[in-house]
């Protein structure tokens, strides 16, 4: 479990097709403190470290499968990108975000970014059939950071970046176009299907 406050950026080392998607992702993160077999939100989606390593820099290993590659923008992941993580939550820690599963629904794409001020404003459209889960004032995990929707209509809704966001997380580096990962707010996902059972 995570909550969309992300703690580090990494960076992909290596990318392979074989069978499953194996990825090497560089990190700040202390190698002592990375253990096989832990949970890592890389850009929203949760996965399992399977290898830890040091040499020019710290790295972890990780593996995604078909059925993450068809929800997710890994399938675009490739040497040299930027990615946000964070890991899991323990018992005790601060709650900043929402809780967040690192189980992405889908792709949202950005349609318009424009500064307001000293924030960004970023549209983004989304699937019609995940549209229904987005309400203002409502949170999403967009690339595994947790975000208050601003405004909704049909199937595109907008978002505001304040500038430490943008300083602490690959979202300086957002343009228009981008695919990211989205993972609608699980109280929303419940209270829908809750209406549908009525």
């Amino acid at each position: 479990m995570f909550t969309g406050i992300v703690t580090g950026i990494g960076e992909i080392l290596s990318v392979e097709r074989a069978g499953v998607l194996d990825v090497r992702i560089g990190t700040s993160y202390e190698a002592g403190s990375l253990e096989v077999g832990a949970s890592i939100a890389c850009d929203g989606v949760c996965l399992t470290l399977i290898d830890v390593g040091s040499g020019p820099c710290t790295w972890f290993a990780v593996q995604a499968s078909e059925e993450t590659l068809s929800k997710t923008n890994l399938s675009q992941w490739e040497p040299g990108r930027r990615i946000n993580l964070e890991r899991a939550l323990k018992v005790g820690d601060e709650i900043g975000g929402h809780i967040v599963s690192g189980h992405v629904d889908g792709i949202a794409v950005v349609r318009n970014i424009r500064d307001e001020g000293d924030c960004t404003r970023m549209v983004l459209d989304v699937p019609h059939e995940l549209a229904r889960f987005i309400a203002p004032k409502g949170s999403v995990a967009l690339n595994g950071t947790s975000l208050t929707v601003n405004e909704v209509d049909g199937a595109s809704f907008d978002i505001n970046l304040i500038p430490h966001t943008r300083a602490v997380t690959t979202w300086g580096e957002a343009k228009s176009g981008d695919k990211v990962n989205l993972e609608i707010d699980t109280l929303a996902r419940y209270v829908a299907r809750l209406n549908e059972a009525a």
